[in-house]
């Protein structure tokens, strides 16, 4: 069973705001979370670190008297930091997300956290030592549209659960200097997508694969670039596809006995569509919209709480851990 959502932080009563600082000016930083660091409640952004003064100055646009760190180890030891973010590539993750918690910050790390699930196992260690609070980037569980959908099936809206397809897929081919497509930084569309699909079954469902049915795996320059696994689930059948050298598509339907319940833009809602829920009932149809929310806000603003107040943080380490060992197992399945 997957492991209930709380985790052993303690809250910081010393600052009624958690000051956030960014380890790099990514593109995904720039674009999605550094803004919401900045609109998030209870929370401020206040330090970057980059050497790069270009790409910091749309940082210091958006957020007027940015501190401006030049490296990462001076961004850590700044005194007035409570939390950092962590964009940088995959095999950085857990290097830094352990240098941030001994500097006695919080840390939201990007997914994946680590390469297999066994990397999770000293940043728990660090966080549980520490009292700080570690966590990997999985936004979309503080999406209302992924929260409806969980109760929806744990009220047993489409009955017994027969059978979960999940799809996410982008082509990224013409950007060979994309991270995603070179090995050494730890890219792939499995660690960068697969995630989302694998992760989100689990959630929805409470269960864990019990074995890797089939997996064909495609690559480029040793880089995973489609991937169709089929997985035998305790009560399900899963089928999931994701690729990065294939038109944009997401998609989750969970399909049951009674009914279908599928999640339009389940993955990037506002930029991919409209987050909606479809349940198909018989004859019955029923669509529930969510147009106007900010999955990165909403995920900012339960890590704020989780500092502050001491509240449970909807994803802890050991989900996250748990969909690492999903991956883990399709890897081995291919004879990696």
């Amino acid at each position: 069973m997957v492991p209930e959502f709380s985790d052993n932080t303690k809250g910081n009563a010393m600052s009624e705001t958690v000051r956030w600082g960014i380890l790099g000016a990514a593109k995904f930083a720039r674009e999605h979370m550094g803004p919401a660091l900045h609109l998030a409640r209870r929370g401020t952004l206040a330090a970057l670190a980059t050497s790069n003064t270009d790409k910091a100055a749309p940082f210091t646009s958006m957020v007027p008297g940015l501190r401006v760190h030049n490296c990462y180890d001076a961004l850590l030891a700044d005194p007035e930091i409570d939390a950092v973010y962590v964009p940088l590539p995959n095999h950085l993750h857990v290097d830094y997300a352990l240098k941030a918690l001994e500097a006695g910050k919080h840390v939201l790390v990007e997914k994946p956290l680590a390469m297999a699930a066994e990397g999770f196992e000293p940043v728990i260690a660090a966080r549980d030592a520490s009292g700080r609070l570690a966590a990997e980037a999985y936004m979309i569980v503080h999406h209302p549209q992924w929260k409806t959908a969980k109760a929806l099936y744990q009220a047993g809206e489409i009955g017994r659960l027969v059978r979960v397809s999940g799809a996410f897929s982008y082509d990224n081919s013409q950007d060979t200097g994309n991270i995603r497509n070179t090995p050494n930084t730890g890219g792939g569309a499995v660690p960068d997508i697969g995630v989302y699909i694998y992760g989100a079954t689990r959630f929805v469902t409470g269960e864990e694969p019990e074995e890797i049915l089939s997996n064909e795996i495609r690559r480029e320059n040793n880089v995973d670039v489609y991937s169709h696994i089929t997985a035998r689930f305790p009560s399900f059948h899963y089928t999931g596809v994701v690729s990065m050298r294939a038109a944009p598509w997401q998609d989750m339907t969970f399909h049951g006995e009674k009914g279908v319940m599928r999640l339009t833009a389940p993955f990037n809602p506002q930029v991919y569509g409209e987050a909606r829920i479809e349940l198909h009932l018989g004859q019955e149809r029923r669509e529930l919209r969510f147009p106007q929310v900010n999955h990165y806000v909403e995920q900012v603003e339960a890590f704020n709480r989780s500092v502050l107040d001491g509240d449970a943080y909807p994803c802890p380490l050991e989900f996250s851990q748990g969909t690492q060992r999903m991956i883990d197992r399709i890897w081995a399945a291919e004879g990696r």
